[in-house]
């Protein structure tokens, strides 16, 4: 059967904070969490058939994380189980203006187990988008396995979205952690990439001239996605002119909805890049005139907006109604 977008990577549990006890402890919500899903539970949610491809243990985690997935609709027939490594944890500490700090419990965690032989290849196959990002890229032997999956994924013609998702702590080193999104970007077709990771990774604060140093390097990207947070988001794609030798850059920038009732932003870039990637379901990987890239930035960034307002993502994540309201 044909999916719609099949990811591979993290599923964790996010313990975010919600209160304080009576004898004065942080009280702490054990949320399912983990990129990719988050991604896919919002496609779920848009009317998107989805797959998600990783590795938790088998401990009560496990258990709730595989629970809230076929909760949400999304497809666990690549869902692995680890009987000697957990599930991966992360402690989230939300600042005032929302933002976050991680802790990871994962030396190792089940996520990074995915071996290449447990990666369901069919599912891949027969996926119109195959979506990953850039922690299962981490260690072994889940790097051997990413790999494999976007092998597969290109020969089968898929369309291959990649999230770098920089989260610098899981990173031996930044080195390192360059050197593996390196080799994300030289697969991805769609490339959503946040304004810390872009100066981080081009070393230019400018985004035009950052994403153009992308370019330079990949030039097979067709569609990049700049996600900016309070300032909005952009796409830029490369637009042939009236010579074939002559290449503009299209350039659209759409500025963020603001909730005056935000809670964390746990989940709004992952709840962004299925906006984006419901838009090319509908319409096709294409050159998208300037109004179009406005209709899907707008989307997408309506829907970030509102899961800014509610704890956690993956199970919270707005229906068409809300984001078109």
């Amino acid at each position: 059967m044909k999916k719609d977008v099949v990811a591979l990577g993290e599923l964790l549990i996010d313990f975010t904070d919600n209160g304080i006890s009576d004898q004065g402890n942080p009280v702490m919500e054990a949320n399912p969490g983990g990129a990719p899903c988050n991604v896919l539970a919002m496609l779920t949610k848009l009317g998107h058939s989805t797959s998600f491809i990783g590795k938790v243990g088998n401990d009560m985690f496990g258990t709730q994380l595989e629970d809230a997935l076929k909760e949400v609709g999304i497809g666990t027939e690549g869902l692995v189980k680890d009987d000697k490594i957990h599930t991966t944890l992360a402690f989230v500490h939300t600042f005032p203006d929302g933002d976050r700090d991680f802790s990871f419990y994962r030396n190792p965690g089940a996520d990074m187990m995915l071996s290449e032989n447990e990666i369901n290849e069919e599912l891949i196959s027969n996926s119109r988008i195959f979506h990953f990002g850039s922690l299962s890229m981490t260690s072994e032997p889940a790097k051997s396995a990413t790999i494999k999956a976007l092998d597969i994924a290109e020969k089968s013609g898929s369309i291959i979205s990649f999230d770098p998702n920089l989260r610098e702590p899981l990173w031996e080193s930044l080195e390192d952690a360059k050197r593996e999104i390196t080799y994300g970007l030289s697969w991805c077709d769609i490339l959503k990439i946040s304004d810390n990771e872009i100066i981080w990774f081009t070393g230019e604060e400018d985004f035009d001239k950052g994403v153009n140093k992308l370019w330079e390097q990949f030039p097979d990207i067709k569609m990049i996605l700049v996600s900016m947070g309070r300032d909005g988001s952009s796409c830029y794609q490369k637009v042939e002119g009236q010579h074939s030798a002559d290449v503009q850059v299209r350039k659209v920038t759409v500025e963020a909805f603001i909730q005056k009732n935000t809670i964390e932003t746990t989940g709004a870039g992952d709840t962004f890049c299925a906006g984006i990637l419901h838009y090319v379901l509908k319409n096709g990987l294409k050159i998208y005139t300037e109004e179009e890239m406005k209709e899907m930035l707008s989307f997408a960034n309506a829907a970030a907006s509102i899961v800014t307002t509610r704890k956690g993502a993956l199970r919270v994540m707005p229906d068409m109604e809300e984001i078109i309201y």
